[in-house]
């Protein structure tokens, strides 16, 4: 009797020391976390052709497709590009396009019939401004067939078949009258480069995680950029998981490993680095993966602030702040 409870004590022993060991519990046997972390499958990259400037014909939403042709766009974001500039994307980070043949003033659409199933047009219900941009560029048109398709700027917004993966801009320039669209509605483009000026004293030789004192939310913590941090309220700490990915890390990029020695003022508890089941590598602040957000442009930008009733600014102690309770 003495023996076999000699061995529950030490296998017990054993187990709590094993789950001590594993950082805020991750669990890298899982795959993303549970709720809202639905990746996008991959389908493929194809290529645009140009032709009679309505692009190759196909049907967006086949298989392979990637949406529904009626997906709602639900809330935009302006994300910014290497080739093209600031682009508007949807809610699942596909580029919305604009085609030459339309008109804007007043709004009226020339794709109807095939090039309709090449180019589905954005339904206009549900739509909300990307951060930064005003809610009155948005507005609508009735189609032929009765259906109201977004506009932005005046400009009727569409997708296109043939990009499968968020962040596709495959029917850029489509036969030569197709373009990715700009925050404004028209076409996107990237700005010639800039003189290299020297960076803003208040962002100079930041450390790698940092709090600065935001007028409306108080003290926040930032990145080596001045970049504000946040948290997503679907993670979890404990244990560790993260359910953003795919086109929500695309929006939500996670911030780095930070060593401890290069953070000022912050929390220092569960102060861990997460092994995410994608590789990426992410700094969390007491046990809760942390981000910056594609659609703050400069150091201060608090565009995410709020987003979905689930994306908050982070205190120093690791805190959402201005969360409802």
């Amino acid at each position: 009797m003495t023996t076999w409870r000699s061995a529950a004590l030490a296998a017990a022993a054993a187990a709590v020391l094993a789950l001590t060991a594993t950082a805020c519990g991750q669990d890298k046997g899982s795959a993303y976390g549970s709720g809202g972390g639905q990746p996008v499958a991959n389908a493929g990259s194809a290529t645009a052709s140009a032709g009679d400037g309505y692009g190759s014909a196909g049907a967006y939403g086949q298989a392979g497709g990637a949406v529904s042709a009626a997906k709602q766009a639900g809330q935009l974001t302006v994300t910014d590009t290497k080739d093209l500039g600031k682009v508007v994307t949807d809610n699942a980070g596909f580029t919305l396009y604009r085609f030459d043949k339309d008109t804007a003033s007043p709004p009226a659409s020339r794709c109807d019939g095939d090039c309709a199933k090449t180019w589905p047009a954005v339904p206009a219900d549900g739509v909300t401004a990307a951060p930064g941009t005003g809610q009155s560029e948005l507005g609508s048109l009735t189609r032929a067939d009765g259906t109201k398709q977004l506009t932005i700027g005046g400009w009727p917004m569409y997708r296109y078949a043939k990009d499968t993966n968020p962040g596709d801009t495959n029917g850029q320039n489509v036969g030569g009258t197709w373009h990715a669209a700009a925050p404004d509605g028209k076409k996107a483009s990237a700005a010639a480069p800039a003189a290299p000026a020297a960076a803003p004293a208040a962002s100079q030789d930041l450390p790698g995680l940092s709090v600065r004192k935001d007028p409306t939310l108080g003290d926040v913590i930032v990145d080596a950029k001045g970049m504000t941090v946040y948290r997503f309220k679907k993670d979890s700490a404990w244990p560790m998981k993260s359910a953003c990915v795919d086109a929500c890390l695309r929006k939500w990029p996670a911030v780095a490993p930070v060593e401890k020695a290069n953070t000022k003022g912050i929390a220092l508890k569960g102060f861990v680095t997460f092994d995410r089941p994608d590789g990426v590598k992410q700094q969390s602040i007491t046990c809760w993966p942390v981000y910056t957000f594609s659609g703050d442009t400069k150091p201060g930008d608090t565009n995410g602030q709020g987003m979905g009733g689930t994306w908050y600014a982070v205190s120093p102690e690791g805190k959402l702040v201005g969360a409802p309770k």
